[in-house]
Parts: structure tokens; sequence; C-alpha cells
């Protein structure tokens, strides 16, 4: 077997010399001593240095973790997520049936690829009937982009952005329509959930609203994420069909949850 060639010591700078000298916590050790501008300079113990460096190195990842997990408190705070799906997962959804398995791997897929999706502006629509886990495989995707990325995402559902917006006209919020709705459109990824969960038709300050929305996202290139217990064919009256038109843009993707509900059972 060929031996690796050795590399050769580091030369000294010239008038140095090594000397013995003693340590209290590790004993020996050779002292190099340098001159520099008429004084002698002595080297310290090489493992208190090194316990020195350690030091500092953990000190310096500790710090760096600190601030990721701060950054990532502040993502997950800004973007919104009702408690009782902020810790939702894509590992943790359950899918037993074919149908929930290409949904999850599509969710996974998106969540991949989310670098060439935001570049793209690429939609996904997560559609049919409830508790079938479209909440939990949308806000499993925000989770999993803001962990692994800078990415920002912000949960909402359309009934909350109404409402925040109807505060602004009789001055009981603190923020204007216009920075509520620049929050929806700057985030990376926007999910807007309960589209069409009521009955009756869609007003035209809803239908305006969700077009400011996703009309606002879509000229940014921004992707969006719909969820709604309609299906692709009631979607159009919920929304308008302007909203359908930009949303389709760079090819929408479109899930169909069409198993029975599974709300209450683990996973969902």
């Amino acid at each position: 077997m060929r031996s690796e060639p050795i590399s050769p010591a580091p030369e000294l700078p010239p008038g140095t010399r090594i000397q013995p000298a003693e340590c209290e916590t590790h004993g020996q050790y050779e002292q190099k001593v340098f001159p520099v501008l008429g004084k002698e300079l002595r080297s310290g113990c090489p493992e208190c240095s090194r316990i020195i460096r350690q030091k500092a190195e953990a000190a310096e990842l500790a710090n760096k973790a600190m601030e990721l997990r701060m950054a990532m408190e502040r993502k997950l705070g800004a973007a919104l997520i009702p408690k009782r799906f902020a810790s939702k997962t894509l590992d943790g959804y359950v899918a037993t049936s074919t149908e929930q398995r290409k949904a999850l791997n599509t969710c996974r897929r998106y969540a991949a690829e989310f670098a060439q999706i935001a570049e793209s502006g690429r939609c996904l629509l997560l559609l049919g009937k409830p508790g079938t886990g479209k909440t939990h495989l949308s806000v499993a995707i925000a989770n999993e982009i803001m962990a692994k990325s800078s990415a920002t995402a912000v949960y909402r559902t359309i009934g909350a952005v109404l409402q925040s917006i109807r505060a602004t006209y009789d001055h009981s919020s603190d923020k204007s329509e216009s920075q509520i709705l620049s929050s929806l459109i700057s985030p990376s990824l926007l999910i807007l959930d309960e589209i069409g969960v009521s009955k009756e038709k869609p007003s035209d300050f809803e239908l305006t609203t969700l077009f400011a929305i996703i009309n606002g996202r879509y000229e940014q290139m921004r992707p969006t994420v719909i969820v709604s217990n309609l299906d692709a064919k009631a979607l159009p009256d919920a929304l308008g069909e302007r909203c359908i038109d930009r949303l389709r843009e760079g090819g929408v993707i479109v899930i169909p949850f069409e198993w029975e509900s599974l709300r209450g059972k683990e996973g969902v």
C-alpha cells in the first residue's frame, strides 16, 4: 500500500527559537519565542489554545442556531397559521389510499421544487370534500419551505381577509386596506383557505378583493395555494373567471380530494 507523502513542517520566522515550557493545567510543551520589534513574543500552551478555539467555535454555532430559531419563529408568527395546524408536516399526513398517496406526493414535489415554482408563479389548487386533509397539506407545504429555505408563507381564510379589510372602513383597524393587501401579495407563498365555503353567491366586494390579491400575486409571479371544498367546475363561481385565468397561468396544478372525510382520525 502506497503511503501518503508527509507535508513538511512550516518554516519558522528567522530568529525564532524553541524552548521548554510548562502549563499549570497540561504540563510541558514546546514554546516558540518570536523576536518582534526588539522584544520577544512567546507562544502559549497549544492545548489551552485549542480549548479556547473550540469554545469560541461552539459559541458561534450556538449563536447561529439561536438566530435561525428566532428567524423561524418570526416566520411562523408572520405566517398566521392557526394553532391547530401549526405543527402539521408532510410526513405527518397519513395516506392509505392510492388517491391520498398521489395527493401527498404532489404536495411533496411542490415543496421540494418550490425554488423553481417561485420563479414561474405556478399555483396549486386543493379541491374537494371537507375533512380530507386539504388544509393539513397546504400548511405542511408552507412549514416545509419556511424550514428549508428563506421563503416566507402566509395562511389566511377568505373570511378573515374580508373581515380585516371591512375593519379598515370604520377605522377599527390599525392597518389600511392597502397594507392588508400588500401583506398578502408580498409573501413567497400565500395559502387562501375556505374559498366558496358559503353557499351564497359571492358579493362584488368578495370578488373584487379576491381579484386584487390573486392579480397582485400574478403580476409579481408569486404562487398561490387555493383550498376549497368546491370541485374544479364550481370554483369559477366562487373566485370569478378573471381569478381563474390568473391561477391557470404557468400550468396550475389541481389535486382532487374525492375520498370520504377523515376528520378526527390521525394524520388529518
